[in-house]
């Protein structure tokens, strides 16, 4: 996994710079999932790994099912994987392209962690009070743990803020000891 990441750091790097210059982040968004979607799908194993097909047949292959065959930018990335046969990282690329967006438009990555599940209305309210507290846009994601009791515990960055029962019981023990 980190040797994945590794290789395809400078492949996201350089299409997120692409795509900023070229004012096209929300398209080639949806270029690299589609692109990760169809590396994923288990009959691509067949046609990935298989001495066979030429590097041009690869290319073309995920060119045609990309959806946009007359992309030049798009026809030279694909190239490029299929010649350093690359394709398997895509999945990659495409986190780290969205990570890379996210920071370049100011949005922060929240983790939530809650005693309950939480539907979107309340996680979308609990989000404003967030970004509020914290200062910027945040992109919520959630995680259910029960020995919170009650609240959540929100991490941002390398910040904490820790509203649960649990932390709670944990500061008056902390005080109580003191």
């Amino acid at each position: 996994m980190a040797e994945s990441v590794t290789i395809a750091r400078p492949y996201a790097q350089a299409i997120f710079r692409l795509a900023r210059e070229g004012r096209s982040l929300t398209a080639w968004s949806e270029r690299l999932r589609r692109l990760a979607a169809i590396v994923q799908d288990p009959e691509m194993d067949a046609f990935i790994g298989n001495p066979k097909f030429s590097i041009q047949q690869l290319a073309d292959l995920f060119l045609d099912l990309s959806g946009e065959p007359e992309n030049r930018e798009l026809a030279s990335f694909i190239g490029l994987l299929a010649e350093n046969r690359r394709f398997t990282v895509l999945a990659e690329v495409s986190a780290i392209f969205e990570a890379l967006k996210s920071e370049d438009e100011g949005v922060r990555d929240a983790l939530i962690v809650s005693a309950f599940p939480i539907n979107k209305h309340a996680l979308a309210a609990l989000l404003k009070q967030l970004e509020a507290h914290f200062g910027g846009r945040l992109q919520g994601r959630v995680e259910v743990d029960p020995a919170l009791i009650g609240g959540v515990r929100v991490t941002v960055g390398d910040r904490i803020f820790d509203a649960s029962v649990r932390g709670k019981l944990d500061a008056m023990t902390t005080a109580l000891k003191n």
